[in-house]
């Protein structure tokens, strides 16, 4: 006679904690909400670490303006810097995301057909890739720096002469960058996000912590201005690299990974062609961005320097629900690795209700307190008006463009990463950039006329790609 009592059943935040310590959970198996979350909470504080990073820079920059340890102002000019350098370096986003992307769609594919040695094979070869793909880019853009942000500034903008030494260290950063977004995809695909969210928050603890001191140099540490806050991030990044070389290497996540890193070009083909749709849309997505800062900059450093505070404030709360998104990634990958496509599915459509009522709560917030964000991080009234406007008017489609993000995100979990690539290409570049163009020159609506083109372009590319989402097609992707 079999005496052994059953375990207890673990209630809703017990497994909500077991996540955060690293359990790991079968999600082709687990009920679907409870998966949804165990993936997500970590994503999620995930994502929005991976924002404060710019966040932080462009908070302490906006010190020396405000006076901060007798700093002397640059009247905005040093976070129209920080704006431009970000969105240049967006393209660098674009391709890590785009591989990373990939390298989830393949690993949690062979995570949920049982293949853990295929995952980890697959996992080697994109940081190999990783590396390589960031000393391509790193060498000419850090060469190039002063050029490429004087492409980027209006006329007579200071920007130029104050932000060239944040720009080159973050250019020549460029292979930690790609290192740190494609291990993390390592850990998402596997289903050990818990591992990329302690990565990013001791990083992100020791950027807090460099960003006053090297900024406005701070006991015996030279004042280093907007350069420091660039050599600060760079130094937290590389710590986080090493962190994961550690984590991955030791077999702490569920993928083990005897040798780190492999250098074979038909393998590293094969990620590079899987990713050409998802860097094609990051791509497509981060020129669209950068031309938009293009735009804005033209009516001056003032405007510049508000949409700039205003976008990194409404990427902290955007990213977020990126995180959430990803949850739905690495859900459908895992779920048509085990023959699963209508678990798949449903998992799909919960998840953008969660992320739509998220994404609801900060659309509250950002119209009914955007002065008292907005002061802050902004001590100029000019800035901070542009800065006020930037969040009420790009929240206003952001209920919307939850359904886009995890749509997108379930066609990329799937393996088909051309249908959200078009998509990106007709919304963006055929008709947010036009818009914005009509709206804020032909027209004269002026900067807002730019900033109003984000959220209409962003809830018709909603609309389509959740259209595009039901008729099925991703669920027959190979991958």
């Amino acid at each position: 006679m079999n005496t052994t009592t059953p375990p207890p059943l673990r209630t809703f935040w017990q497994h909500v904690v077991g996540s955060l310590r690293g359990e790991h959970h079968d999600f082709t198996q687990a009920p679907l909400g409870r998966a949804i979350v165990l993936l997500a909470v970590p994503m999620v504080l995930e994502m929005g670490l991976e924002s404060t990073f710019a966040l932080v820079n462009t908070f302490w920059v906006n010190g020396i303006d405000k006076g901060m340890f007798g700093s002397t102002s640059t009247h905005g000019a040093g976070v129209a810097a920080i704006g431009m350098t970000e969105g240049m370096v967006s393209l660098v986003y674009a391709i890590a995301w785009g591989l990373a992307i990939a390298v989830t769609a393949m690993v949690s594919r062979r995570v949920g057909e049982k293949d853990l040695d295929g995952a980890s094979a697959a996992a080697s070869q994109a940081i190999g890739l990783a590396l390589v793909v960031g000393v391509v880019i790193a060498v000419p853009a850090a060469v190039f720096a002063p050029e490429l942000l004087d492409w980027m500034a209006g006329e007579e903008s200071q920007a130029v002469a104050i932000g060239s030494g944040y720009a080159r260290w973050t250019f020549a950063s460029t292979p930690i960058i790609t290192l740190l977004f494609l291990q993390n995809a390592i850990f998402r695909g596997a289903g050990d996000p818990m591992l990329a969210l302690k990565v990013l928050l001791l990083s992100n603890g020791l950027n807090l912590l460099l960003d006053p001191v090297l900024i406005f140099g701070l006991g015996p540490v030279p004042a280093l201005g907007v350069e420091g806050a660039a050599i600060a991030t760079c130094i937290s990044r590389g710590f986080a690299v090493l962190l994961q070389f550690v984590l991955l290497r030791r077999g702490h996540c569920r993928v083990q990974m005897p040798v780190l890193m492999r250098f074979h070009g038909r393998e590293m083909l094969r990620i590079v062609t899987l990713s050409i749709g998802t860097i094609g849309q990051f791509l497509i997505g981060c020129v669209s961005w950068m031309l938009l800062t293009l735009f804005v900059n033209s009516f001056g450093d003032a405007a510049g320097a508000g949409y700039t505070t205003g976008i990194r404030i409404l990427m902290f709360a955007l990213l977020p629900a990126w995180g959430l998104s990803n949850a739905a990634a690495t859900l459908v990958g895992q779920n048509l690795g085990a023959n699963q496509p209508e678990r798949a599915e449903r998992a799909v459509w919960l998840t953008g209700l969660y992320d739509m009522a998220f994404l609801a709560c900060v659309t509250l917030v950002m119209q009914l307190w955007p002065d008292a964000i907005i002061g802050c991080f902004v001590a100029d009234p000019e800035v901070a008006q542009h800065g006020v406007s930037t969040l009420r008017i790009v929240a206003a489609g952001y209920i919307f463009y939850s359904w886009g993000m995890v749509a997108v995100q379930a066609f990329n979990g799937a393996g088909d990463t051309l249908t959200p690539t078009w998509l990106h290409f007709v919304v963006f570049w055929l008709f947010q950039l036009p818009l914005a163009w009509l709206l804020g020159f032909h027209l004269e609506v002026g900067v807002h006329g730019v900033v109003w083109a984000i959220p209409i372009a962003e809830s018709l590319f909603a609309i389509a790609a959740v259209l595009l989402f039901r008729r099925g097609r991703w669920k027959t992707m190979k991958v």
